[in-house]
């Protein structure tokens, strides 16, 4: 008789074991559960980006084939900023985005666009140079530019050349 109660009665120590697998499945749902709304969080959608346009875009007929300006303005109507990074073109070997300070020119390898305002490249100030020119473009062509961003995709356009006095106003 005492056998038939041992068996019935178990150590604490006896049911451990059991409780684990339980206890596993338990914390592997939960981890998994995590690891779902973690990835759907990060899955892009809501995610905030910048939302690029560009306007007022010209090229000034340049006075020889060795070099040429860009001037634009790149709009950022999207809640972060984003970075101006490189330009190619049909017309030129090489574009350089320049800024401007106390007179003299220097090559910088990034413009920001801020969100919620905007790039301007202009006469005098931050602009494109575009060396290695195939020809010398005159006024009533258009030349093909790329602009490549840090986050958004390229966007592409067609650049009217205009007089050379031409200030984009």
């Amino acid at each position: 008789m005492n056998r038939a109660v041992n068996r019935a009665v178990s150590h604490p120590a006896d049911r451990r074991p059991h409780r684990r697998p339980a206890r596993r499945r338990a914390v592997t749902a939960v981890v998994a559960a995590l690891v779902v709304l973690t990835a759907a969080g990060c899955s892009g959608e809501g995610e905030e980006t910048p939302e690029l346009s560009v306007v007022g875009a010209f090229v000034p007929e340049p006075v020889s084939e060795a070099v040429a300006g860009g001037f634009l303005t790149v709009r950022n109507d999207g809640e972060v900023d984003d970075h101006l990074i490189s330009v190619s073109s049909d017309l030129a070997g090489t574009v350089e985005l320049h800024e401007t300070v106390d007179n003299t020119m220097r090559r910088v390898d990034r413009f920001v666009v801020p969100a919620g305002g905007e790039l301007t490249l202009s006469r005098g100030g931050n602009h494109l140079m575009l060396l290695d020119l195939s020809h010398r473009p005159v006024e009533g062509e258009t030349v093909s530019l790329e602009l490549h961003f840090e986050t958004s995709e390229p966007i592409g356009i067609d650049v009217p050349v205009e007089a050379g006095t031409h200030t984009g106003r």
